[in-house]
């Protein structure tokens, strides 16, 4: 006789459909039934909005050639920090496995083309990305750290939008996001002295001068 064997437990049920499916419905179906150029801009800025924040760190190194080295230490780990909320994401996605909606809900139309099975949903990787760059540029720079978070609730927006993932998946991901961010850009303006090093060094003319 074959033994039971239960497969192991997840950290949420493999359906998430159950939690806000009927909201995530009601979100499709208002993209299904907007104006085509606003479908494609929200598609055009799900697809590479990312590339919004990572100028913003541009812009905000730009400004921090003139800033103390504090400020310098927090830009330069904007992009470290966001490299760390992604990977603490790909465990929790690997852990939670829950299918994209546009797999389980059969009547949804997607904006974006569905996710093969496999690439599971739970969090969303573009709102965690968006939401530690925002954190992160919080940190150094408070007037970029404010688009940046207005972006990053539009990116998460976008997600549910084009039919990529429910709406808890895109919360938890920006609580994963300012969560890992926290912390780690917190630690980041300890590296000033490093800065300080670097700017006296053949880096100077990148790292700028700082204050006066």
């Amino acid at each position: 006789m074959i033994p039971n064997v239960h497969p192991p437990a997840r950290l949420l049920a493999y359906d998430g459909s159950g939690i806000d499916g009927g909201l995530y419905t009601r979100v499709t179906g208002w993209a299904e039934s907007a104006p085509h150029w606003l479908d494609q801009l929200v598609k055009e800025w799900s697809a590479f909005g990312l590339a919004v924040f990572a100028l913003l760190m541009v812009w905000a190194w730009w400004r921090a050639r003139a800033a103390e080295s504090a400020v310098m230490a927090r830009v330069l780990a904007a992009p470290l920090v966001v490299v760390a909320a992604y990977l603490v994401n790909s465990v929790l996605k690997s852990l939670v496995e829950e299918v994209r909606p546009c797999q389980e809900i059969p009547a949804t139309v997607p904006l974006e083309a569905c996710p093969p099975p496999g690439d599971w949903s739970f969090p969303s990787n573009h709102t965690v990305a968006a939401f530690a760059a925002a954190t992160a540029l919080r940190y150094a720079d408070r007037r970029l750290g404010r688009i940046a978070l207005l972006a990053a609730v539009l990116m998460g927006a976008s997600r549910v939008w084009v039919g990529a993932h429910y709406p808890h998946d895109v919360l938890a991901a920006a609580v994963v996001g300012v969560l890992v961010a926290l912390p780690l850009a917190a630690l980041a303006g300890r590296a000033a002295p490093l800065v300080d090093r670097l700017r006296t060094g053949p880096l100077g003319p990148v790292l700028g001068a700082g204050t006066a």
